[in-house]
C-alpha cells in the first residue's frame, strides 16, 4: 500500500499566507531556526493542521522516536515529527504558515514536492526558511545573510540589513526547497545566521531576538521579542564572566576582534578552543 507525505486534518482558510521553514538539525547552529520558528507559534498560538508522514522522510536509527515507559509498560512512542501550523494575524495584510520539525534524511526532492502541494492549496507565494551555520563572528554581532530567488526579492530583504550569500559547499533542505519553489514559480528566500562558533552548547538569546524582529519587520506582523531580551541579558552577563575567567577564550575573541577590524574573517576554526558553555551556564 502506497503512502501519502502528507497527513492534513483541515485546510485552513487564510490571507496571502507566507510560509515560514526552521528545521531542526544540521543548518540550525544554536537552535535559531528551530527556536524562532517554536517562538513565533508560541507567542501568536499557533494552531497544527497537517504533519509531514515520518516514515517516508527520516532515518530512525539517526532520528530516533521518543519512548515514554512507565512502571515496566510502554505507553507511547513519538516518530521524529515535522509539522505546519496556522496563523491568523488580524492586523495584518497576511498570514502566516509554520512549519517546524526535524530536516529529513531521505528524499528530499519528494518531500519539497510535499511541501509545495500544500502551499499550493494554501495560496502562499513566498516561503522563507531560516537557518544558521557556525562562524568566525563574535557573540555580541547580529549577521544574518540571504539568498532569495529574484533580486527584487533579495533587494527587500536587505532592506533590513541582510547580507547577500556567496557561497560553495554542502547544501541543506533550504537550497532544494528554494530550487523547487522558483521552478514553480513560488517566490523563496532563506535567511541565515551567522552564529559564533565558540559558543556550541547553548542557545543564543540575542539572535533569536533579532531573527524574530527581523522577520516581523520584513512579513508585517507584531512579536513580541522582551522575553528574549530579557534571557540574552542575563545569558550575556554569565558568557562576560566565563571570558574573564578563560584566557584561552580570551585569546579566541582578540583574534576575531583584529580580523573583524582588517575585514577579513577567514580564520581557521580550531575545536580545540571551542568552549561548551552548557558545561559552565546555569540551567534555565
Amino acid at each position: 500500500m502506497e503512502e501519502t507525505a502528507l497527513k492534513i486534518d483541515y485546510i485552513p482558510v487564510l490571507k496571502n499566507p507566507v510560509l515560514v521553514v526552521g528545521f531542526e538539525g544540521w543548518g540550525n547552529a544554536l537552535d535559531i531556526s528551530r527556536g524562532v520558528v517554536d517562538y513565533i507559534a508560541r507567542k501568536l498560538e499557533a494552531k497544527p493542521f497537517a504533519k509531514i508522514n515520518p516514515d517516508l522522510f527520516y532515518r530512525f536509527d539517526e532520528n530516533r522516536p521518543i519512548v515514554e515507559i512507565e512502571n515496566g509498560i510502554l505507553k507511547k512512542i513519538t516518530p521524529p515529527d515535522c509539522i505546519f501550523y496556522a496563523i491568523e494575524i488580524h492586523q495584518g495584510d497576511q498570514d502566516l504558515v509554520l512549519l517546524k520539525g526535524n530536516e529529513p534524511n531521505l528524499r528530499w526532492f519528494q518531500f519539497t514536492e510535499a511541501v509545495l502541494s500544500l502551499c499550493l492549496q494554501l495560496g502562499v507565494k513566498l516561503i522563507v526558511s531560516l537557518g544558521s551555520m557556525y562562524d568566525n563572528v563574535l557573540h555580541t554581532d547580529k549577521i544574518f545573510s540571504a539568498v532569495a530567488t529574484s533580486k527584487d526579492l533579495l533587494m527587500k530583504i536587505k532592506q533590513t540589513n541582510v547580507r547577500e550569500i556567496g557561497y560553495r559547499g554542502p547544501g541543506a533542505i533550504h537550497s532544494t526547497l528554494q530550487d523547487e519553489a522558483r521552478k514553480q514559480n513560488l517566490e523563496c528566500v532563506s535567511i541565515w545566521c551567522h552564529c559564533p562558533y565558540y559558543l556550541q552548547g547553548t542557545t543564543h538569546f540575542g539572535l533569536l531576538s533579532h531573527l524574530g524582529s527581523l522577520l516581523s519587520s520584513f512579513l508585517g506582523f507584531t512579536l513580541d521579542v522582551k522575553e528574549l531580551e530579557i534571557a540574552w541579558e542575563d545569558l550575556s552577563k554569565q558568557i562576560q564572566g566565563i571570558v574573564e575567567k578563560n584566557p584561552e577564550l580570551q585569546g579566541v575573541i582578540e583574534e576575531l576582534k583584529k580580523a573583524k577590524l582588517k575585514g577579513s574573517w577567514n580564520l581557521a576554526k580550531k575545536d580545540e578552543k571551542v568552549i561548551h558553555l552548557k558545561d559552565f551556564l546555569e540551567t534555565k
